[in-house]
């Protein structure tokens, strides 16, 4: 069997993702845009351009070329709405329900079987919006499987018209040794302005050491750490004051880093770490004060090391933590997370719990190989 992945613009969580399956599947290959094949160095991997945004003439030319050099796999796997859409326009010009009415017009038809996996929640309204359900329409009416990373997602996919839908499996990579953490001090001297790239050693006295409160990922919109930037505020109360902590890049890290001294509030930056496991071990309390998540990856690595955490109440958060492994608050609510964390800080015996209930539910989680077999899985019963 012949299998061949598609996914678009990424640096993320996606692209891992595909990354362990094209090493899972024997003799599969890889499709997308230059930019990410170099950022994941993928095996086998053949560039075609289209971006994360709609732009009518080169994904003409994108489709074109994907129907070229698609046509021989048995199975084609693309990843995210917009490869899936624009694999789906390449291979399946009609809609499931008409494709018995142009069958014999369709010269050459592919006779292989198409998989799209949809990775991320839809968009606000307004145009954006509407363009994110045309795709999910497109995908959703020509894919001969849908997976989704989350329960919501796969209810818009069945509302959709999609007639086969379940649910990916994403787990994060296995444990590896890291390094310990980094222990650059940098500084301006003033205790309300975010520290830049380092992560600042605790007091040597340990009746002062402060609790660490960590989040990670990148510094977008979605992941919302404007809110718990805001619910900082709110535990200034707590002797010693917990130091907060966000590692990860992004578009939002100058906003961020402004809302932060507005606020008053110290923030330690920590940019983009390769030690995120030891980052882990050190903190207090992790949070994830995410507008939306799938499967998130970070959130399983916090669930084995045993970490205390908080956590939206969004997406597949509560699917992988269930009500025991973390705290969940409401998405968007500084005082519910402020309240949360402060929780967590002032009682040791809750603190206790929530470790012993995240490494009961990090017992349960699927590793590559099971994302693996699960794929495998659907490629046979639709071909």
């Amino acid at each position: 069997m012949k299998v061949c992945y598609v996914l678009g613009t990424t640096d993320g969580g996606t692209g891992r993702h595909v990354r362990m399956l094209a090493d899972g599947v024997a003799g599969a290959c890889v499709i997308g845009p230059a930019a990410t094949g170099a950022a994941f160095g993928f095996g086998s991997f053949a560039a075609v351009e289209f971006a994360d945004r709609p732009r009518p003439v080169a994904d003409f030319a994108a489709v074109r070329r994907l129907r070229r050099m698609l046509r021989s796999f048995d199975v084609v796997h693309a990843h995210g709405l917009r490869a899936g859409a624009l694999t789906s326009l390449a291979l399946r010009p009609w809609p499931r329900r008409w494709r018995g009415r142009w069958r014999g017009r369709w010269r050459g038809r592919w006779r292989g079987a198409l998989v799209v996996t949809v990775h991320n929640a839809p968009v606000a309204g307004g145009v954006t919006g509407a363009v994110y359900r045309l795709l999910e329409l497109i995908v959703a009416r020509r894919a001969d499987a849908v997976l989704c990373v989350s329960g919501d997602l796969e209810q818009r996919m069945r509302a959709a018209g999609a007639v086969r839908v379940s649910r990916a499996v994403v787990p994060a990579p296995s444990p590896v040794p890291s390094l310990p953490p980094e222990r650059a001090t940098p500084s301006d001297g003033c205790g309300n302005q975010p520290v830049i790239g380092g992560w600042l050693p605790q007091p040597s006295d340990e009746a002062e050491a402060s609790p660490v409160v960590l989040a990670v990922g990148r510094l977008a919109r979605q992941k919302a750490f404007d809110v718990l930037i805001e619910a900082a505020q709110r535990w200034s109360d707590l002797s010693p004051a917990p130091r907060l902590a966000i590692a990860g890049e992004g578009p939002l890290a100058g906003d961020l880093a402004a809302q932060a001294v507005r606020l008053g509030v110290a923030v330690e930056f920590l940019g983009r770490r390769a030690d995120v496991p030891a980052l882990l071990a050190d903190a207090a309390v992790f949070v994830l004060p995410s507008r939306w998540e799938g499967q998130a990856l970070i959130l399983q690595e916090a669930l084995r090391a045993g970490v205390p955490i908080v956590a939206t109440r969004v997406g597949g958060n509560p699917d992988l933590t269930g009500e025991d492994g973390a705290l969940l608050v409401p998405s968007g609510d500084p005082a519910a997370v402020a309240d949360a964390v402060h929780a967590v800080l002032t009682d040791p015996a809750l603190a206790a719990k929530l470790r012993a209930a995240a490494l009961d539910r990090a017992r349960d989680l699927p590793d590559e190989a099971d994302a693996v077999d699960a794929v495998l899985a659907v490629y046979a019963a639709i071909r």
